[in-house]
């Protein structure tokens, strides 16, 4: 591949190739916009959706377009994009992703894909990762786009519905990832259509493509309100777990070993694998549960939900660690964020490990909640009608881009080449040593005053190594989810003459690392990563912090054979390698094999995360399908749309399934069942009781014709006994978007419950996502027939007198993946009255024994 490319260049240059056509056009056209007065560049706005309406495309108006942008951020921002910027603004309109480096100024890029597809009127939205990122670029970036006449509204995660409503109908919305996804499931909640926020999902800009694509994607977006399931078994699984001793790793056996009839003898309570992150009970184990619940037979399905909560009270003391998975604070279990080492306030672990977590770490356990609307990153971003994305780092993953999103990479050169130096890995046999060399490493730098990133994976690494520079005098900043407020200020200032920066992985991911003169002098940033990580494109943004717009740096990973990575996923030959080497303690190793290794191990991981995401989309794929059903009948409702002739459809279907169930095609009047019939069909739809004597003509289809009119006529019945047509009209409305909700929701959790029991039928040799896939469809099936009978009995029973108005089916009570915004304290709005105070009533009394006791 490497021959041919030199041949023919690379995919990335053939693309790039195609479209220097238009480059050359936006570059030509400099001089004729800087003649342009600032009233002639402001309304080339109104010409361009002149020439929209009469005909022009968005690629006949590109070439200006950008030259216009390109103007007027030189004049209002002091920026001009550079050439290599007009290229990835190109490829964002095409739908495509623009891989660029850290520094290459991808915000600015994104104004112009946004300013021309603003240009149609429907809306575009811009998607960043967190909500400080959306409000810089709203107010950054936001002065070209009105500069030229365009509006832009930024989507907050602390916004009321009406200043959401406000910022999604202007022309650019600067939102993050979470608010967009939460917004557009919101809105399929609401009872009226004046409650919707969005207008639309037309055309998205998505910056850190791969951060929200990719390493969000493994999590849907979850809706919950509140269950009322007991917490108590936590507590006692927890009490149980702590009781209970890990036995020693089961070896994996070989085939000969299987041939021979090798077994292992099972040791302890139960048997973690951290590979897979999976606890099983040992035999001992499963006597000791049966022991303490009293129970006698552990695998009976009666005691299901101890068989889940004892599994989940060991993986939560077993695989899940303090302060590297989830911290405690304000007797609450924050998750933190893998990838950004950021506290997610808010977002919690599903399937009740939460609680697990909650009872392990002496907290209060919250009760379990219910799911009222899901989604993935993956179907919800398929539902724009164009989308692109921006990122330094996306090459590594493009099989995934191309396949689940259809959007392909193209990788866009450096304004100025990158001379940042990328040192080979520095691997030691153990983390003491590894951690001291680091700690050497840095020693050395700031000696010289050279400005040092390092860069960690957890909070405890970040912590430890802080010790350890205290403890040598040197000062430092440490930035990891402890400490996320003023992470784009600290991080601005790691390229500061002699400053020192510990940060948990991609904190600041976004903000520009700007190098002072004495900095470059000394040798530019100094990256210094504590591991590898699982993924190669999250080590690619490590080192691409350094070495920007031609900076002067460095990078280097300092690895060690106990770290996790190698630990779990490196080769025992190459373990027995380094020990035959007999490498003295502390001393550096430099080695193609480990090097090799490394990459191997992160690739297996790689290809494990995208199965992963591939398996959630394809289960979330058969609940998308459904998913818009459902929204579309909710939308003809919200639009005020007559029900009358879905109802009567409803009733006619009703009808017609009830006979075919009681009687048989070919049977004759006497064989047929009526009792059936009627039990069937009255409770729903009150029509006389259906006897041999009322049977007009004795065929299955006549009396199917009979009964439709009768229901029909019932129902035309009920109709006059409403003041008005609408009145009716409404009242069906009411009830048909009550009862779509309640059962939607209902099904939500079926599925998921189906979802969770499936795998059981890869025992009996078949394909749970076959099995999920029809069962799926058949409980869409009951469900849909289940909405059409309680609608139509519901309709039939109400009394014109009963007040029926819209309401939500169940209260929301928070999502899974709230951002992390600092909330404004509530404040009490009078003085508080203590027990003792005269009661504000006026009855003379203490507080305590009036008005405070009827509280």
């Amino acid at each position: 591949m490497k021959i041919i490319d030199k041949v023919f260049g690379t995919r990335s240059e053939r693309e790039l190739k195609r479209i220097m056509h238009q480059v050359d056009e936006v570059e030509s056209l400099r001089p004729k916009m800087q003649a342009l007065s600032d009233e002639e560049l402001k309304g080339k706005t109104a010409e361009f959706k002149k020439r929209l309406e009469e005909g022009a495309t968005l690629d006949d108006l590109l070439p200006e377009a950008y030259a216009t942008v390109r103007e007027a951020a030189k004049r209002v921002l002091n920026m001009e994009h550079f050439r290599v910027q007009v290229m990835g603004g190109i490829i964002l309109h095409q739908g495509r992703i623009a891989e660029m480096r850290t520094g290459e100024g991808k915000t600015l890029v994104s104004t112009l894909p946004a300013y021309l597809n603003a240009l149609e009127g429907k809306g575009v939205h811009v998607v960043t990762v967190n909500d400080y990122l959306a409000k810089r670029d709203a107010e950054w970036m936001g002065q070209v786009h009105e500069f030229l006449g365009l509006s832009v509204g930024v989507v907050l995660n602390s916004m009321t519905s009406e200043e959401r409503q406000k910022a999604y109908q202007c022309d650019i919305t600067y939102v993050t990832n979470n608010e967009l996804g939460f917004d557009y499931l919101r809105d399929n909640m609401v009872i009226y259509k004046e409650q919707l926020v969005l207008r639309g999902l037309h055309y998205c800009i998505i910056d850190e493509v791969d951060s929200v694509l990719i390493d969000e994607a493994r999590t849907p977006l979850i809706i919950s309100g509140q269950s009322g399931k007991s917490t108590a078994l936590y507590e006692m699984c927890d009490l149980l777990a702590r009781r209970m001793h890990r036995g020693e790793d089961m070896q994996e056996l070989t085939k000969m070993d299987a041939i021979m009839g090798v077994v292992q003898e099972e040791t302890g309570d139960f048997i973690v694998n951290e590979k897979d992150k999976v606890v099983n009970l040992t035999a001992a184990g499963v006597k000791k549960v049966e022991e303490f619940f009293h129970i006698e037979n552990y695998a009976d399905s009666e005691n299901l939900e101890i068989q889940h909560n004892i599994i989940l009270a060991l993986r939560a003391h077993n695989l899940m660690f303090r302060d590297q998975d989830y911290v405690v604070k304000d007797d609450q279990v924050l998750i933190v964020d893998q990838f950004t080492g950021r506290i997610m306030p808010g977002r919690r672990y599903s399937d009740g490990l939460h609680q697990a977590i909650e009872a392990k770490e002496h907290v209060k356990v919250k009760r379990e909640s219910k799911t009222l609307a899901t989604i993935t990153f993956q179907n919800f971003f398929n539902l724009f009608e164009k989308k692109c994305g921006m990122t330094g780092t996306a090459l590594t993953e493009e099989k995934e881009f191309r396949e689940i999103y259809g959007m392909d990479v193209v990788e866009i050169p450096t304004n100025v080449p990158v001379i940042r130096k990328d040192l080979q890995d520095a691997v030691y046999k153990t983390r003491a040593e590894k951690l001291n060399a680091i700690v050497a490493a840095v020693e050395e730098a700031h000696a010289k005053g050279q400005p040092v990133l390092v860069g960690t994976i957890t909070i405890e690494a970040s912590e430890e190594l802080s010790r350890m520079l205290t403890k040598r005098g040197i000062q430092h900043k440490v930035l990891n989810a402890k400490f996320h407020e003023l992470e784009a200020e600290i991080v601005a200032d790691a390229g500061v003459h002699g400053a020192v920066t510990i940060a948990t992985n991609m904190a600041g991911r976004g903000t520009d690392i700007k190098l002072d003169e004495d900095s470059r002098a000394a040798g530019g940033l100094k990256i210094i990563g504590t591991e590898r990580h699982e993924s190669r494109r999250i080590d690619n943004q490590l080192r691409g912090r350094s070495g920007r717009q031609g900076d002067p740096g460095e990078s280097k990973f300092y690895i060690s054979l106990e770290d996790d990575l190698m630990r779990l996923f490196g080769s025992e030959r190459l373990i027995g390698m380094f020990n035959t080497l007999g490498v003295p303690e502390g001393q550096e190793i430099e080695h193609k094999a480990l090097t090799n290794a490394i990459e191997s191990a992160q690739k297996k991981i790689e290809n494990n995360h995208f199965g992963v995401r591939k398996n959630l989309l394809e289960y979330d794929r058969v609940m998308s399908e459904q998913r818009e059903i459902i929204y579309e009948e909710r939308l003809h409702v919200l639009n005020g749309e007559s029900m009358r002739d879905f109802i009567f459809k409803m009733i006619t279907d009703i009808t017609e399934s009830c006979v075919d169930i009681s009687i048989n095609d070919d049977a004759d009047v006497a064989e047929w069942n009526f009792n059936e019939l009627n039990t069937l069909l009255i409770p729903t739809i009150p029509l006389e009781p259906v006897t041999p004597e009322r049977v007009e003509k004795p065929k299955k289809n006549s009396l199917k014709q009979q009964l439709k009119e009768e229901a029909v006529k019932l129902y035309e019945s009920k109709e006059a006994e409403f003041p008005n047509a609408e009145a009716i009209r409404e009242l069906e409305r009411v009830i048909l978007l009550k009862v779509i909700d309640r059962k939607w929701m209902d099904h939500i959790d079926d599925m998921e419950q189906l979802r969770q029991g499936i795998g059981l039928q890869a025992y009996g040799q078949r394909d749970p996502l076959v099995e999920y896939k029809m069962s799926g469809y058949d409980m869409f099936d009951e469900m849909t027939q289940n909405i059409k009978e309680e609608t139509v009995r519901l309709l039939f029973h109400i009394k014109v007198e009963q007040k029926v108005e819209r309401e939500q089916v169940a209260k929301v009570t928070g999502t899974n993946k709230d951002d992390s915004v600092a909330k404004t304290p509530a404040k009490r709005s009078n003085a508080k009255i203590y027990p003792n105070a005269p009661c504000p009533c006026g009855s003379g009394k203490k507080y305590k024994q009036c008005c405070g006791r009827k509280a």
